[in-house]
């Protein structure tokens, strides 16, 4: 599905694309369970969706995609729906890398991996080496990512920098590179889908000046015309990040 060629979709004549668009996926088991059936099939249903999203990117102007798969707190939910979250994401990598590969999109991972089952790490760490020269859209899937999280693991990372003699007086550009997302231009825009209105520990650092979107819509419901819709009323949009 993922060698479809991304066809361009109505952005209205808007004035300004983002860069770099960032998404919290919310509402695939609220989507399920509306429909009467069990919270994977949802899961399932959004990974889906993560790929229509993803081949349309390019044809919107949109050159970096990050998503929120799974937080650090989603370890709180059933060991069931966990097991199968883990399944769904090992299954997308098996069967997506070629077709990623060829589409030009280079797939990175963000978030702790040390907690991942070492299987799902590997193929983790494999289909970013595969996909590495690859520059049509770069795809960020946040994965046991929690922004605090981050945070703290980047001020370790920092200090120990410092004391190995490597800083003498870190600054912002010194914390930035110890992120996971080194190298990552931050998101011009983040959404959310679901109707909640929660940033829910996504790149507090990345995303302080973001535009947001907060859509009622489910993310199994969410389609390419729906985020054309919303980099629509993004080029509308005057950003000043604090001056007048």
């Amino acid at each position: 599905m993922l060698a479809e060629t991304a066809q361009p979709l109505s952005t209205g004549g808007a004035d300004q694309r983002p860069r770099h668009v960032a998404i919290i996926m919310d509402g695939n088991g609220r989507w399920a369970t509306e429909r009467g059936w069990p919270r994977l099939v949802g899961h399932r249903r959004g990974a889906e969706r993560v790929k229509q999203i993803v081949r349309a990117c390019p044809g919107m102007g949109v050159n970096w995609l990050t998503v929120y798969a799974f937080s650090t707190e989603n370890w709180k939910r059933s060991t069931e729906e966990v097991l199968g979250l883990m399944k769904i994401f090992r299954r997308y990598i098996e069967r997506e890398a070629e077709g990623l590969s060829a589409q030009g999109v280079r797939l990175r991972f963000i978030g702790g991996r040390e907690r991942l089952d070492p299987k799902l790490q590997a193929l983790m760490a494999s289909i970013e080496a595969r996909t590495a020269g690859n520059s049509l859209l770069n795809l960020t899937v946040a994965i046991n990512y929690g922004g605090r999280d981050e945070l703290a693991r980047a001020a370790a990372r920092l200090a120990q920098k410092v004391a190995r003699g490597e800083i003498t007086d870190p600054g912002e550009a010194d914390f930035e590179a110890c992120l996971d997302t080194a190298g990552h231009p931050d998101p011009d825009l983040v959404v959310r889908t679901s109707g909640e209105t929660r940033t829910s520990n996504f790149l507090p650092w990345q995303a302080a000046y973001a535009e947001y979107e907060f859509t009622p819509t489910l993310w199994p419901d969410f389609t390419p015309q729906h985020l054309a819709a919303i980099l629509d009323r993004f080029g509308l949009r005057e950003r000043r990040f604090g001056g007048v």
